[in-house]
């Protein structure tokens, strides 16, 4: 779902519209820092994804602790 949701917003961005985004970023950050920035965005992401993951799990757990009661 939330995939989805994602591939739908860059499906509205076109090839102009990217390479203007990845220019921006280059001039913001310079060549060396991008990768850097790349793998904490990346483990920025894990993390959230993992959160909203546990938390699922524990709402999903105390619903069925309430419907055995």
């Amino acid at each position: 779902m939330e995939i989805t949701n994602i591939f739908l917003f860059i499906g509205g961005l076109g090839g102009t519209e990217v390479i203007l985004i990845l220019v921006v970023i280059l001039l913001l950050f310079g060549a060396k820092r991008i990768p850097e920035l790349a793998k904490g965005l990346g483990r920025g992401i894990r993390e959230f994804k993992d959160a909203t993951k546990e938390v699922k799990n524990e709402i999903e757990s105390s619903v069925k602790d309430d419907e055995r009661k």
